[in-house]
């Protein structure tokens, strides 16, 4: 694929990446207390229950990939194109698995320089995928949250840009479609049960007639 694609599909995915994940996630938090508008405590809750879902979420992520071991879609061409050992390649550490990655590739002047380091970087298994998981729970919560209360915008938004991460999780060799299938079913679970105690602490999802008059009122505001 033609790396002027390919590029813009690497700056999303690192929205989720390390470090910026974490900023992600702290811009998310602000915006979905912003959209509620919730008193102190009810948002420090709030708070606990997203990013409880962001972290139990990887916790599962990185439990499920040591017990299935699923090779990345580049390493398996690694090991067809290059002749490469699949299993002596996972039986070493992380940073010489990154190593082998750049002594395999430094030659190929095909792929860009970003896509080699990001696979050097990027050389663990990659079932389910943690950056899948993170869009997907965050866009999820997005609709369990912030749907019932009118921020259309804010959930649509959010959606597209979970497909396009999940995307390019894809094409940039990191996963396979069932990666991305089974951690959108792990996100749907997670956000179930944050939806089921975003109502039980804080309240319903759906606001009251008073507020529902209000969004209304900011809506026709807004359409003026």
């Amino acid at each position: 694929m033609n790396p002027d694609i390919l590029r813009p599909l690497f700056w999303v995915t690192e929205t989720v990446s390390e470090p910026w994940g974490i900023l992600t996630t702290i811009v998310l938090c602000a915006w979905f207390l912003w959209c509620l508008r919730f008193r102190l405590k009810a948002a420090v809750v709030l708070v606990v229950i997203l990013c409880a879902s962001i972290v139990i979420g990887q916790y599962v992520k990185d439990f499920i990939k040591a017990e299935v071991k699923e090779p990345r879609p580049y390493v398996a061409w690694l090991g067809t194109s290059h002749e490469m050992d699949v299993l002596e390649f996972y039986a070493m550490k992380g940073k010489e698995r990154g190593k082998e990655v750049k002594a395999l590739l430094g030659d190929d002047s095909d792929l860009p320089k970003w896509l080699k380091k990001s696979w050097q970087s990027d050389t663990g298994y990659a079932f389910p995928s943690g950056h899948t998981m993170f869009a997907a729970t965050w866009a999820l919560l997005a609709l369990g949250i912030l749907w019932p209360r009118r921020h259309f915008k804010t959930v649509t938004f959010m959606m597209a840009w979970a497909v396009i991460v999940m995307g390019s999780r894809l094409v940039l060799g990191m996963h396979w479609p069932r990666d991305l299938m089974a951690s959108t079913a792990i996100s749907a679970v997670l956000v179930i049960i944050a939806c089921w105690l975003t109502e039980r602490f804080i309240g319903p999802l759906k606001p009251p007639p008073a507020e529902q008059r209000e969004i209304a009122e900011r809506e026709a505001d807004e359409a003026k």
